[in-house]
């Protein structure tokens, strides 16, 4: 195993500016980037799918369970510092893979990248990222990737063998997207994948200019058209287009594409979009390291499970199988939570996409530390000196 953690005391703290300094929980971040970001961009990572239920479901999970603390127990030596695949992290949570997140921040993905790296926390780069993955690999060399596949073999072994040489080792294929989600609220506000130039657009940018100099337009003068860099082998379409279209159709893939992933694949192989324990069962027998419970936050199908109510059957049926989840987390007690009822680790997505929006990798670093903060604190209430010790801390709410 090799420990790597830091004392989060240790690290140089960011330079905070003023408006990172009265975010003082990752649920502020949401309106600040509201004010910071276009409607249209705003609406693209904030929304789910339909009538949200799920996204709502997400949140209201953790309501149905409480603490039951233990007291009078010496907690000063108390840490958060958690394993995962023999690497020694400062948090039980990471950073999920968010797609198109240089639409939100400058650069947004190597913010996350690198803000994960200093505080010592996992971090996903998402295949649908617009910063290539061999400069995100460079910034943070323990990033993990997480793959859209292609339909065709051939496609996917390129897609594999590129992962392989950029240096990530850990794979994480996302399962739960045959097609693409009915985003109503996307047609509404006006987002388009890609996005495409229109008088409604302009007016949106044109009404936010922190976002449009602090981002677009640096993105522009610095880098050039921004395109989709990592979702095959070879850099995909730009972000800005009147005529192309991106393709969602994965609807071919099975269980027999894992198998051969698996035999191709010499790292670390994680299933991303389990809900039912069935499916974890599954990839625990074709040889799968790990599986993230998730509804993709919501955007996906309407109505799905929220994945704090499957995690402790998943978790009943993993054996040697790490078990992970992402899907509403915005609080330490939500950590924990998810921890008690058997996730091993967890992730979040869009606070962090927020943070890195209004204040980039200070911004990111803030909430690593407003999470971590929480947990730490909440371990002390109880009773518990690190992840090991929740076992009848979290119970269900009888009603």
């Amino acid at each position: 195993m090799r420990d790597v953690t830091r004392d989060p005391a240790a690290v140089e703290p960011p330079v905070l500016s003023r408006q990172l300094r009265d975010i003082l929980s990752l649920e502020d971040l949401e309106p600040a980037a509201q004010r910071y970001l276009p409607h249209c961009i705003f609406s693209f990572i904030s929304g789910g799918v339909e009538t949200n239920a799920s996204r709502h479901e997400n949140r209201a999970a953790f309501a149905d369970y409480d603490f039951h603390p233990r007291v009078l127990i010496d907690v000063s030596s108390r840490t958060t510092a958690t394993t995962l695949f023999g690497e020694r992290y400062s948090a039980p949570f990471g950073i999920a893979p968010m797609g198109g997140s240089g639409l939100a921040g400058y650069r947004a993905d190597l913010a996350l990248a690198s803000a994960a790296a200093t505080e010592n926390v996992p971090f996903i780069l998402s295949g649908a990222s617009l910063v290539r993955m061999e400069e995100v690999a460079k910034a943070n060399p323990r990033a993990w990737f997480q793959a859209y596949l292609p339909v065709e073999r051939g496609a996917i072994g390129a897609l594999i063998d590129r992962v392989a040489s950029a240096g990530f080792q850990h794979l994480v294929v996302t399962a739960d997207v045959p097609v693409g989600g009915n985003r109503e609220n996307l047609v509404r506000a006006g987002y388009t994948s890609p996005l495409r130039p229109t008088l409604k657009l302009a007016l949106d940018a044109g009404t936010h200019p922190r976002w449009l100099f602090g981002t677009a337009l640096r993105t522009l003068r610095r880098h050039g058209m921004p395109y989709y860099e990592n979702s095959a082998a070879e850099r995909g379409m730009a972000v800005f287009s009147n005529a192309a279209t991106r393709a969602h159709l994965r609807d071919s893939l099975s269980w027999t594409d894992l198998e051969w992933i698996r035999d191709r694949w010499q790292g670390k192989l994680i299933v991303k979009g389990i809900l039912a324990a069935a499916d974890a069962d599954k990839a625990r027998r074709i040889g799968c390291d790990g599986v993230i419970v998730s509804n993709h936050g919501g955007r996906q199908l309407d109505g799905a499970a929220a994945p704090l109510r499957v995690l402790p059957r998943i978790a009943d049926v993993a054996h040697e199988m790490t078990v992970m989840m992402d899907s509403g987390i915005r609080r330490g007690s939500d950590v924990i939570k998810a921890l008690a009822l058997g996730a091993a680790f967890v992730f979040a997505g869009r606070p962090f996409l927020y943070a890195a929006a209004i204040g980039c990798e200070p911004g990111v670093r803030r909430a690593i530390d407003l999470l971590r903060s929480e947990v730490h604190r909440n371990f002390a209430f109880l009773g518990s000196r690190d992840v090991s010790e929740l076992e009848g801390r979290v119970m269900r709410i009888a009603r």
